[in-house]
């Protein structure tokens, strides 16, 4: 057995991290292995083990950007309109809507309906039905695909961002981006496959088992890049220490690290020298393409953005960035729509505006900018939460602000490009929004639905592991094929 094989026998998660920490160790997750595997369109060699061997059906899409708007926006004030929620403002639930259900704060036996103090309008040929506080993502409607009927098992944020983003509402699975990486590698040596930006007040409630890789091999976990100051803590080399230097230091320790792998045959010395080599790389690749700066006025007019600022502007024109680099899955965490009415900013009319206010635009942007560039086919852009919010107003302790409390029954997510269906809309809720009534569309559906435009099966994408196969969508899912381009 080579020293390449013993590596992929006995490197474990555990071991990885107790040696790596953070810094620039992390950023050698993605060359973990020889430069001969990125040989290739596909990222990674056909034969290498950690991988099936190609797409298991045609793709439509080959790169993923994920907006995920943690806290779980209240879609019924943005995408799903009801005007009978409305008419019936201020009185109480129905029993038969609330009989024998959990909530996560609302206590009242008998909540109000609360119909949406925004205005909705039809937009584009499609006549998407979008909220007035979006009126950037109103100028794109006929490239959405628009679905109004998921539905989760989970009413709690991190089981439900957990379950949304791994199969699993448990901590120990692998992200999608990691399967992603898993199944089809990347296509630049230089970059991660798998990329995460994370904006707002707080970090995602999942934490960064959102992007971890699970019982996969870590180089397929997510790397967490910044906008602001260094992309990655401690990648610019210490004062005293240029380019060169740091080639000759690390041409010496590479040295005598392969002659201590000669004489020992230790598989964690193969993976330092691995580590060093990827780290070195991305010394130049990553600040290149973190580099905003070097974008024309125009498209910072469009996006919002200002370099050297820490924003969800300045993230999605990022993301255009990083997948036109060749990065497979670039993930963005926005959090602040967690809007309960608990105060003026979780009020459904200060909070959840403020989050539009601060999303709409480069949201709406990042869609334009990738069309131009003909980059839209081929990019997959997924917005959404982890759950839905109740028609009710929770009035948690007696509040007078708007909120809804966590709903898992019914909610909306929308896709665009990637071979998704353009100016389409799937599925409908009841008459106030409580339940799905056609065209339900699960957490695990939706996840085989985007494996299939990456290409790839959901049943057959899957890694043994503690002696059973397991996958994305566990032992669920089917593919939404109406949402199909």
């Amino acid at each position: 057995m080579n020293v390449r094989d013993e590596l992929l026998k006995c490197r474990t998660r555990r071991q990885f991290f107790k040696d790596c920490g953070v810094g620039l160790g992390t950023l050698g997750l993605a060359s973990l292995f020889n430069e001969n595997l990125f040989a290739g369109s596909g990222g990674v060699a056909a034969d290498d083990p950690l991988r099936p061997n190609k797409p298991h059906v045609a793709a439509r899409a080959k790169n993923v950007i994920y907006l995920h708007m943690a806290g779980a926006p209240s879609t019924l004030d943005l995408f799903d309109n009801k005007p009978k929620l409305i008419e019936l403002n201020g009185q109480p639930c129905p029993d038969s809507y609330i009989r024998g259900q959990q909530f996560a704060f609302i206590k009242s036996g008998k909540p109000k309906l609360l119909g949406s103090p925004h205005k909705f309008a039809k937009y584009g040929q499609s006549g998407q039905e979008i909220s007035e506080i979006m009126p950037h993502l109103a100028t794109v409607a006929d490239e959405l695909t628009i679905i109004r009927s998921m539905y989760t098992d989970q009413f709690n944020h991190a089981p439900a961002q957990l379950f949304v983003h791994t199969g699993s509402p448990r901590l120990g699975r692998p992200g999608m981006g990691a399967w992603l990486s898993y199944g089809l590698g990347t296509e630049n040596k230089n970059l991660p496959s798998f990329v995460v930006l994370v904006s707002g007040t707080a970090a995602p409630d999942g934490g960064a088992s959102l992007w971890g890789s699970g019982f996969l091999p870590t180089i397929h976990q997510g790397v967490q890049l910044r906008s602001q100051g260094d992309p990655v803590l401690f990648l610019s080399n210490p004062e005293g220490m240029d380019a060169d230097k740091r080639r000759k230091s690390l041409d010496a320790i590479n040295a005598l690290n392969q002659m201590q792998l000669d004489l020992v045959g230790d598989p964690e010395i193969a993976t330092r020298i691995s580590q060093y080599e990827l780290a070195y790389r991305m010394q130049t690749s990553v600040p290149e393409v973190m580099d905003i700066a070097k974008e024309p006025p125009a498209i910072h007019e469009l996006y919002g953005s200002k370099p050297g600022e820490k924003s969800f502007s300045n993230n999605c024109l990022l993301a255009r960035r990083l997948v036109e680099s060749g990065v497979r899955f670039v993930q963005l965490y926005h959090w602040g729509w967690d809007n309960h009415g608990e105060s003026k900013a979780g009020d459904l009319r200060y909070g959840l505006v403020d989050r539009c206010k601060e999303t709409d635009r480069p949201v709406a942007a990042l869609i334009k900018d990738l069309k131009r560039r003909g980059l839209l086919d081929s990019t997959l852009v997924i917005w959404g939460g982890e759950f839905g919010r109740t028609p009710m107003n929770e009035e948690r302790n007696g509040s007078t602000w708007l909120g809804r409390d966590h709903h898992q029954h019914a909610f909306t997510v929308w896709m665009a490009g990637g071979g998704a269906k353009r100016g389409y809309t799937h599925g409908m809720t009841d008459d106030l929004g409580y339940h799905v009534v056609e065209d339900g569309v699960h957490v695990h559906d939706f996840q085989a639905t985007i494996l299939r435009l990456l290409g790839l099966d959901h049943e057959k994408l899957t890694y043994r592991f503690q002696g059973r196969d397991y996958r994305l969508t566990d032992v669920h899912g089917n593919v939404v094929e109406k949402v199909l381009g």
